[in-house]
């Protein structure tokens, strides 16, 4: 009962967030943003209809 009188009268828990970490700044963090993914090169049926769909929307006004 101690631990929760202290908390209350301290004023609340604190919650911190993550420290930042700047070394990965130009890092790929996912599959999804690798030049194989993007083009569907990887075999991925999936990922060559997406590919399909992103050429379209890249080449829609030309």
């Amino acid at each position: 009962m101690a631990d929760i009188d202290e908390i209350i009268a301290g004023g609340g828990l604190v919650f911190k967030g993550k420290p930042r970490d700047d070394n990965n700044a130009g890092k790929v963090k996912t599959k999804a943003k690798k030049k194989k993914y993007i083009t569907g090169a990887h075999g991925s049926g999936s990922a060559k209809q997406k590919a399909k769909y992103r050429e379209q929307r890249a080449n829609r006004h030309r």
